[in-house]
């Protein structure tokens, strides 16, 4: 969920990035007065937190980031390896 977050304040990031490299208007600052005011930069701290997250994320996952975990395709899948362990014969049995 955290990394679900994060890409959504990276993506508004860069589309503040894009409105500041197109146009000279930067969203942030227009909504805020400033971009010296104190909300502003919070939101830019917020936005660089974001991007060192990501970052941090693809270089433990290997270059893959998971926004959101499929939770019907973790089920069929649950299913697919009891069915294999059934088949051949490896059924764990849970221990209490």
């Amino acid at each position: 969920m955290i990394t679900f977050i994060s890409f959504l304040i990276v993506l508004f990031g860069s589309v503040n990035w894009l409105s500041i490299g197109m146009l000279q208007y930067d969203i942030i600052a227009g909504f805020f007065g400033t971009q010296a005011n104190i909300f502003s930069r919070i939101i830019y701290i917020l936005f660089g937190f974001a991007a060192i997250w990501l970052i941090i994320s693809a270089i433990r996952q290997k270059g893959k980031i998971n926004i959101v975990k499929d939770r019907l395709n973790l089920k069929a899948m649950e299913q697919k390896e009891d069915e294999l362990a059934e088949k051949f014969g490896q059924k764990n049995s849970p221990s209490d």
